[in-house]
């Protein structure tokens, strides 16, 4: 089965699809409970990925056999620093491949951009996604924001 990752406006159906599966996953984990439509409603509202978009950052859509799998998008956050987000893979696609080609699409965008430099923050319970950047040559590196649900930062020089 193969994947082909595609550069995706956020604003496309599969775009907004996709996130919308990202955050329910993300937010019912957290809360230990599936998230009502309501809450799920409001979180992306939040987290609308609206500037993942040119000139300074990307969203890519990943699909499995023609299937939309999974998603993964980057923004500058400061010159020659990117940073990586809304990495997900649908449940039954893990660990079939898709995480390291959209990780891959989203570093090189990121290279486009002129970054040198790739960070990321994520929870201790998204155990999947830390394995993934840490086999993928993300180090685990000292807290260089605050954020709600920040617990463990990652980065990785895009040379």
């Amino acid at each position: 089965m193969n994947w082909t990752i595609i550069r995706t406006d956020v604003a496309h159906p599969d775009a907004v699809a996709i996130m919308r599966e990202y955050m329910d996953e993300v937010a019912s984990r957290y809360y230990g409970r599936p998230i009502t439509e309501a809450e799920l409603t409001h979180y992306v509202a939040e987290e609308p990925g609206t500037d993942l978009v040119p000139p300074a950052g990307a969203f890519f859509v990943g699909r499995r056999d023609g299937e939309v799998a999974g998603c993964a998008g980057t923004r500058v956050v400061e010159p020659g620093i990117s940073e990586l987000t809304k990495v997900f893979i649908k449940p039954a696609h893990r660990g079939t491949g898709g995480g390291p080609a959209l990780v891959a699409a989203a570093e090189e965008a990121a290279r486009g951009f002129g970054s040198a430099l790739m960070r990321l923050d994520t929870r201790h319970d998204l155990v999947e996604a830390r394995a993934l950047y840490a086999k993928i040559g993300y180090d685990e590196v000292e807290p260089f924001n605050d954020g709600q649900f920040a617990e463990h930062w990652f980065a990785k020089a895009l040379s």
